[in-house]
C-alpha cells in the first residue's frame, strides 16, 4: 500500500484546487450562453410550428378541392380515347390495307418499336 508524505498531499490537494479554479473559469458565462440558445431553439419552434400550421391549413384545403373534383369527375361519363390507328396501303398480295397501332405517337408502328 503507497503512503503519502504531507508534502505529497499538499502537492495532491494544490492540484485538486487548481482543478476546480480551470473548471469554474470554463464555466464562467455557461449559464447566460445556454439560456440565449435555449431560448433561440424556442422561438425557432414556435417559427417552424406557425408555418407548419399555415402550411396545413392550405394542403387541408388543397385536398378537400381534390377530392370535390374527384367526386364530381366520377358524376361525368368516361370517355376512353381510341388507340390511333394508321392504315398503311394494300399490303401485297392483300385487297385490305392493314391496321396499325401507333399509341405513343412517336411515327414508329408499335410492334417495330421493341
Amino acid at each position: 500500500m503507497l503512503t503519502f508524505t504531507s508534502d505529497q498531499w499538499v502537492i495532491v490537494a494544490l492540484i485538486f484546487v487548481l482543478g476546480l479554479l480551470v473548471g469554474a473559469f470554463m464555466a464562467s458565462g455557461g449559464g447566460r450562453k445556454w439560456k440565449q440558445r435555449y431560448n433561440t431553439e424556442l422561438d425557432r419552434r414556435r417559427e417552424l410550428e406557425g408555418t407548419h400550421t399555415a402550411r396545413e391549413k392550405e394542403w387541408r384545403e388543397q385536398e378537400s378541392l381534390h377530392a370535390a373534383a374527384l367526386k364530381d369527375r366520377s358524376r361525368d361519363p368516361v370517355v376512353t380515347p381510341r388507340d390511333p390507328v394508321v392504315n398503311r396501303g394494300p399490303a401485297i398480295g392483300s385487297r385490305d390495307s392493314i391496321p396499325v397501332v401507333d399509341r405513343n405517337n412517336d411515327g414508329v408502328i408499335d410492334d417495330r418499336d421493341r
